[in-house]
């Protein structure tokens, strides 16, 4: 079991992936925006971050950049879960230190083998 950290804004979306991440057995917690997210990871030191890329205000990619370059949050890897689906897109959110980068929506499968490749589980 992993605590995660998800930073999404769409309510309907957040009840989705908190269902399916509990279904496979993780702990999850849930920010709708990248301040209040940052703030969280600070202090709750989650195993995980899946980082949505749309958010108002920070965006994922300065969110990530943020959580990457801090000493306090930098072992925590990111997974950024958008709809911007471009290979340029992807490439800038590992640029911006996500360890990895996954399309919306999902495929369940998919999703838990990445995260329990990131958690070492």
């Amino acid at each position: 079991m992993a605590r995660i950290l998800l930073i999404e804004d769409s309510p309907t979306e957040a009840a989705v992936m908190v269902q399916l991440l509990e279904r496979n057995g993780h702990h999850v917690t849930t920010s709708g925006n990248a301040e209040d997210g940052i703030a969280s990871c600070k202090r709750d030191k989650p195993d995980l971050v899946l980082m949505d890329v749309v958010l108002p205000g920070m965006n994922g990619f300065q969110a990530t950049r943020a959580l990457s370059r801090d000493a306090d949050t930098s072992h925590i890897p990111v997974l950024i879960v958008s709809t911007k689906g471009l290979d340029t897109d992807r490439v800038w959110g590992l640029r911006q230190g996500a360890k990895d980068y996954i399309v919306k929506p999902p495929r369940e499968q998919d999703l838990i083998a990445r995260i329990n490749a990131l958690v070492g589980h």
